[in-house]
C-alpha cells in the first residue's frame, strides 16, 4: 500500500496543523512542504518545528523559487544553489527525507522561439553535473538526498525524461541524488511511462502526482493503474505527494485523492 502526501497549499486551513488535520481525515500519511526563495523555508523553522512537535509529518519539501541550478546566469545559478542547500539542511534538521528540485523552470524551451538556448548542450551538462555534485555532497552531509525532477519540454529544455536524470545522476555517482518522478511530466515526455520506471528503478527516489491534464488524479486520462503497478513493481516504498492543480470543488478534489490512488493501485 503506497504512503501518500499532499502539498501544504492544497490543504485548508490556516497553519500546518490545522492542514495536518484536514490531510488525515482524507486518508493522507504526510504533508510536502514547499520551499521559496529568499532563505524563506530557514526562515519558517519556529513554525516547522512547532508543528512537528505537534505530529505533523512533513518529510519532503519541492521547491517554488524563480530560478533554479541550471539558469543561464552565473550569479542566479549560484544563489539557486544555496537556496537548495539552506532547504536540504532545513528538511534535515526536522528529520525528513529530503528536496525536490527541476534543473530549471521556465527558463528555455527549444519547442518556443528562438528555439536554440544560448548555452550549448555540452555547457547544459556541465553546469548540470557540477551543481548536482555540489548539492549531493552537501545532502550527504545533512542525511538527506536531492531529487532531481525532469520537466516536460516546454517547461525546460535540459532534463525532460528519467533516462536523462538517470545518466547525470549515474555520472555525479552520488547515493544522495535521486530522481523526483512527477505523473504529468512523464505522461508528455515518456512514450512509455512503466517501462520508463523500470528502467531506472533503483534510482527513483520520490513522486508526485498529478493526471494528464495537471489536475488532481483521476481528472485525467493517465493509466493510473499501469504507473502505480511500474511503481509497485520497482520496489518504491515512499511517497506520493500530491503536486497538482483542483478542479471542481477544491475541498472534495483534496480529499478524493488518496481513495483514489488506493483503488488504481489495486
Amino acid at each position: 500500500m503506497f504512503k501518500t502526501a499532499c502539498q501544504e497549499q492544497l490543504l485548508p486551513g490556516e497553519t500546518l496543523q490545522q492542514k495536518w488535520e484536514f490531510a488525515q481525515s482524507a486518508g493522507y500519511d504526510a504533508i510536502e512542504l514547499r520551499a521559496k526563495g529568499d532563505f524563506h523555508f530557514r526562515d519558517r523553522l519556529p513554525e516547522l518545528r512547532k508543528a512537528q512537535a505537534d505530529g505533523v509529518v512533513m518529510p519532503t519539501v519541492c521547491v517554488d523559487m524563480l530560478h533554479f541550478f541550471g539558469a543561464f546566469d552565473a550569479e542566479l545559478r549560484r544563489d539557486a544553489l544555496e537556496q537548495m542547500k539552506s532547504q536540504l539542511t532545513v528538511i534535515g534538521e526536522l528529520g525528513g527525507l529530503g528536496a525536490q528540485t527541476p534543473a530549471s523552470y521556465g527558463m528555455f524551451s527549444r519547442r518556443l522561439p528562438p528555439f536554440e538556448p544560448p548555452r550549448s548542450e555540452e555547457e547544459d551538462r556541465q553546469v548540470l553535473l557540477e551543481g548536482l555534485a555540489e548539492l549531493g555532497e552537501h545532502a550527504r552531509s545533512e542525511g538527506v538526498t536531492l531529487f532531481l525532477e525532469p520537466l516536460n519540454r516546454y517547461e525546460d529544455h535540459m532534463v525532460n525524461r528519467l533516462e536523462q536524470a538517470a545518466d547525470l545522476i549515474r555520472t555525479v555517482g552520488l547515493d544522495s541524488v535521486r530522481i523526483g518522478i512527477d505523473s504529468y511530466h512523464m505522461n508528455i515526455e515518456e512514450a512509455d511511462p512503466a517501462a520508463a520506471i523500470l528502467a531506472v528503478a533503483p534510482l527513483i527516489g520520490h513522486a508526485q502526482v498529478s493526471d494528464s491534464n495537471r489536475f488532481q488524479a483521476g481528472a485525467g486520462h493517465l493509466d493510473w493503474p499501469a504507473w502505480l503497478g511500474a511503481l509497485d513493481a520497482a520496489g518504491y516504498d515512499g511517497y506520493l505527494a500530491a503536486e497538482c492543480r483542483l478542479t471542481g470543488d477544491p475541498v472534495e478534489a483534496v480529499r478524493s485523492i488518496p481513495s483514489f490512488l488506493h483503488r488504481a493501485a489495486g
